[in-house]
């Protein structure tokens, strides 16, 4: 299509060259391991034999297969190896001497006995950038305990911040994993990076209530020097008013945001078509809005209410006011901009082609073109290249 931004065909991904073992499952480093792959990155997976990554058994949704695995393990190259056996140990060794990076996400008591917390890793493999996910990092009296998604999710205050007034609810997503997922990316690059310029590998660590933490500053913030949390208020801004969703006269909902008191004046006169509200002392700034929510959602409430979702977003255009259509994922997955920007390809899986949206950075190198593996599916071929391949020296 013209004018869309796309990726160079047959131009290396920048980590084309790096060799990345990971000894993963469920989410966290897979999703940490993907965006490597994406990359150009060879990902060799460790897996069960048989079952594999427990992942796979989530759901059967996507042609039999698991959503969760799927959208985590495309280009990556799939060995299954008996971690408890020597033989398996043996083959791990030797996949870690001719690796760039380890990722793992074991119980800490598990990769401490195989040897591959990220401490042991690099000090028998200097070169090496060895990251370990857990769920509240080593020390302290959670570092044995076990963690998911929403386990995570309660401890680090984000459900208190989340739902509705009456009830707080978790993410609908894997907020935790994934936050983990993107630290441990970002700090296997800037290892990397360091490495470039020092010659030696990197012991990282990251935790899951850590990770999520970070990304919980505003309302920390907000109640520890304000005196009382943000107010949980559904899908409405929990500080700021009119900021949210509004239901329209065809039933579909739109989200508005107002940010400044300049588009709270123009919001009033053309999109409320009410011009005296923009002086009313109830809502003269964020704090009287603020105060004076009720009010003002019944206000607005009513304006959309008799509005058709294409006049409320005309309106909000016209007053410059940031909207958006709440969509579903049948309306994200035909979205008029991914569509025209051709964000969309077939990825491989072994039951078939799966479409999934391209990485979101869109750079000059080839876009990623792996499969998901099968489990177990690459052991016999990569058996073979380490019968051929020197490993690193240590020199």
């Amino acid at each position: 299509m013209d004018d869309v931004p796309g990726s160079a065909d047959g131009v290396p991904g920048p980590l084309d060259g790096v060799l990345v073992v990971a000894v993963e499952q469920a989410v966290a480093a897979p999703f940490a391991t993907r965006q490597l792959a994406d990359l150009g990155a060879r990902v060799i997976k460790v897996e069960r034999p048989g079952e594999g990554d427990f992942a796979r058994g989530y759901d059967t949704t996507v042609l039999g297969q698991s959503s969760h695995f799927v959208w985590l393990n495309r280009g990556k190259e799939s060995i299954a190896l008996d971690l408890k056996s020597d033989d398996g140990r043996e083959t791990l060794e030797r996949l870690l001497a001719r690796a760039d990076v380890l990722v793992q996400n074991l119980a800490p008591g598990a990769a401490g006995r195989l040897g591959i917390r990220s401490a042991q890793a690099v000090e028998r493999h200097p070169r090496l950038v060895a990251c370990e996910i857990s769920g509240y990092g080593e020390g302290g009296p959670y570092s044995d305990r076990k963690a998911y998604d929403l386990l995570i999710q309660c401890e680090a205050g984000f459900v208190s911040v989340t739902g509705t007034p009456e009830q707080p609810v978790k993410a609908g997503i894997s907020v935790a994993d994934i936050a983990a997922g993107m630290y441990a990316y970002s700090g296997v690059l800037s290892a990397l990076h360091q490495r470039h310029r020092t010659g030696e590998g990197q012991a990282l660590e990251v935790s899951m209530l850590e990770a999520l933490g970070e990304w919980m500053g505003f309302p920390y913030l907000y109640t520890r020097y304000g005196g009382t949390a943000p107010v949980r208020a559904g899908a409405s801004h929990a500080t700021i008013t009119p900021y949210g969703p509004v239901t329209t006269a065809t039933g579909e909902v739109v989200n508005l945001a107002v940010q400044n008191e300049r588009e709270w004046v123009l919001f009033c006169e053309i999109v409320l078509e009410q011009p005296e509200l923009a002086t009313d002392p109830r809502f003269a700034g964020g704090s009287a809005r603020q105060a004076h929510r009720a009010e003002l959602d019944v206000i607005v409430s009513d304006v959309f209410a008799g509005l058709d979702v294409d006049t409320a977003q005309r309106r909000l255009d016209d007053a410059g006011i940031a909207n958006a259509r709440q969509r579903t994922m049948d309306g994200f997955a035909e979205h008029p901009q991914l569509a025209a920007r051709d964000r969309w390809r077939d990825t491989d899986t072994p039951a078939g082609p799966v479409r999934m949206p391209l990485p979101p950075v869109t750079a000059g190198w080839a876009e990623p073109t792996g499969a998901v593996p099968a489990a177990g599916a690459d052991t016999g071929s990569i058996l073979r290249w380490l019968d051929e391949s020197p490993p690193h020296t240590t020199s």
